[in-house]
């Protein structure tokens, strides 16, 4: 099937649970994140594609907007050390940071497949 005849939202999904936009069977990545060249199950060509910064921006942007309302909701009204809110609020923008980078990465990546951009500076 044709990359432009799927539908983005499908495609947009497999990006983001790692599997390959086009089959959804193939792994996206083979390490953290590091992409594939190609897909193991349809031979579809990822090497090519580079993400840049948009990942990046794209789970500060949603670390921020989870972090954000426990730091002006919940924050102000602990009685806790601030050493210790420091470190339990940094730990979980860490940690959310973490789960959230792959799953951006995999959402880049399919934005740039299907929308047909060569993807790199060549």
């Amino acid at each position: 099937m044709s990359k432009q005849t799927q539908s983005f939202p499908k495609i947009l999904k497999r990006g983001i649970y790692g599997r390959c936009p086009n089959c959804g069977d193939g792994a996206l990545f083979k390490s953290y994140l590091k992409q594939v060249e190609a897909c193991a199950q349809c031979g579809e060509k990822f090497g090519h594609i580079r993400a840049d910064d948009a990942p990046a921006w794209l789970t500060i942007l949603l670390a921020g907007h989870v972090v954000a309302p426990f730091l002006l909701g919940v924050v102000p009204n602990l009685d806790w050390p601030e050493w210790v809110i420091l470190l339990v609020i940094m730990s979980y923008a860490f940690l959310l940071s973490l789960a959230i980078l792959p799953s951006a990465k995999g959402f880049f990546i399919s934005v740039i497949w299907r929308s047909g951009a060569i993807g790199s500076e060549k």
